[in-house]
Parts: C-alpha cells; structure tokens; sequence
C-alpha cells in the first residue's frame, strides 16, 4: 500500500489565518487561502499529467547542478546562473536576491535567492521551494534533486501554467540559498537565504495592511527528496488539507497504475507534484 510521500513545510514563511466568520465579499486577499478548495480532476486528467514525463530532461537538469556548489565558489555562481538562465527561458520572471551576510569560516559571503514567479503581479501565490547551496562532502550534493524537480515540473507542465501569467493566483518558485551551516547548524550559522528573504518579504508592505510574506497561500519545501522510499507526516494544522490532497493524490496515481514502483521514487514525487499543481491552481487542461 502507498504512503503519502509529500510533507507539507510552512516554516516561518506561511502564515495562517482563520477567518471563517466573513463572507467572502469582505475577505482581505490573504484571508482567502483559506476557503481556497482545489479542482477535482477525472482519472483522464490525472493519466494526462502523469504521461507527461520527461526523465531524459530532468537527467540533463540534474547533471548540470549534481556538483559541490558551496557558497562563494565558482560552481555555486554557476549553479545559481543555471536555474536563472533555465526559469527565464520557460518564460518566468525570476528575480535575483543578492545579500551579503557573516558566516563563522569563511567571513562576509555574498548570497543569492532565486524568486521565479509565473506573474509577478499576482496578489497570491502556491509557492514550491527548495535550497541550491550544497556542503563540501559528496552526500550532501544529491539536494540538487528538487532543484532539477521543479524545473522539469515548469518544463513539461508549460502549456498548462500559462494561463496563470495572468491568473491573481500564480505559480512562484523559490531557490533558497545558504541553507547549510558551514560550521555547525544553528539560528545564526544555516538558512541564510530563508532567513533573509522572511525578513525582507515581512517588512515590505503590500495592499490590505499585508506584507510580501502573507502572499503565500501554502509554500511545499522539497528540500532532501531523492532517496528512496521517504514517509513524511504532516506537522501543520493550518495546512492539513493539502497534506491529505497530495496523500489522495499519490493514491490515485497507484490506483490508475500510472506509478512505478519506488525504484522509481523520484518521477513518482514528480507525478504527485504535477497533480497536485493542477488541482490547487486549476489548471488541468
């Protein structure tokens, strides 16, 4: 029997509102995630998105990232350059979030936070993220596995996700940068980039007395997907729904027999999560 294999990570960059009182004429934009309900697709639908697997492309995506990319190294700066010059090619508006900040080995390094956003202008967004930053030590260099996930997701989803370049719900992805400590993992020495980034989204003000941050509907943190066989559990009340959702999703794929097998783990996460895009931002067809 299948296990759910998605986890569902808000962190500090989801912020939850419970407003079931109002109507949803006096909602506030960040009030209406949560009457947010997703599109129920039929098997067709579900089959469509599963046959549209690209594992030659992915392999080619994850050669070019698979390498120790350490912050302040050339092969970071390449990384980095690669999934900009990839998302502005699938037709993304990718913002580049430069900031420099104390590390304990190497002094000041300059970091960079990758926002590609389907359109920029939407007031809401589903976000999918991950980091690209890697340790020194070869076990650490597999993360580059949902960096490669979500860019093949942007490719063979491409004629779906364009409507939402004008959609008021859209599409962002973000690539973290400096999540990994460089001495020993704690509140000053990891996350840089996440850390950053909630900072600055929180202080920016936005429309309806909200800020940057409270765009987000749900953020999903791929982060460590690739190894065989995960079971991940759902630690947020706030965002159980969706847990369950992707959970339905995994078990529908089975069920059509549109799984592999978990020698197959990843382009099975990768059906899941294709699913799961289309029915939060209805975009099946």
């Amino acid at each position: 029997m299948y296990r759910t294999i998605v986890y569902l990570s808000l962190a500090s960059l989801c912020l939850a509102f419970a407003n079931s009182g109002q109507s949803d004429k006096s909602l506030k934009f960040y009030q209406e995630k949560n009457f947010h309900e997703a599109q129920d697709l039929t098997d067709q639908n579900v089959k469509d998105l599963a046959n549209l697997s690209d594992m030659q492309h992915f392999r080619n995506t994850l050669d070019e990232i698979l390498i120790p990319r350490v912050v302040g190294t050339p092969n970071h700066e390449k990384v980095g350059n690669y999934i900009v010059t990839q998302m502005r090619g699938l037709g993304w508006d990718v913002t580049e979030n430069v900031f420099p900040d104390q590390t304990p080995v190497f002094g000041t390094l300059n970091f960079k936070n990758i926002i590609a956003k389907l359109n920029p202008n939407a007031d809401r967004y589903l976000v999918l993220a991950c980091h690209y930053d890697s340790k020194y030590t070869r076990e650490h260099v597999f993360i580059a596995v949902p960096c490669a996930m979500m860019i093949n997701l942007a490719k063979v989803m491409s004629s779906r996700l364009t409507p939402l370049k004008d959609a008021n719900l859209s599409l962002m992805f973000i690539f973290f940068d400096g999540e990994e400590a460089f001495r020993q993992w704690g509140p000053t020495d990891s996350i840089y980039g996440a850390r950053h980034l909630a900072k600055k989204w929180e202080d920016t003000p936005y429309k309806d007395g909200a800020n940057n941050l409270q765009r987000m509907d749900v953020l999903v943190l791929l982060d460590l997907l690739g190894a065989p066989d995960p079971v991940f559990f759902s630690y947020f009340h706030s965002t159980e729904k969706w847990y369950v959702r992707l959970a339905a999703a995994e078990q529908r794929l089975a069920e059509l027999d549109s799984l592999e097998g978990y020698s197959r783990t990843i382009e099975n996460l990768n059906k899941i999560f294709r699913v799961f895009v289309a029915e939060y931002l209805h975009c099946r067809s």
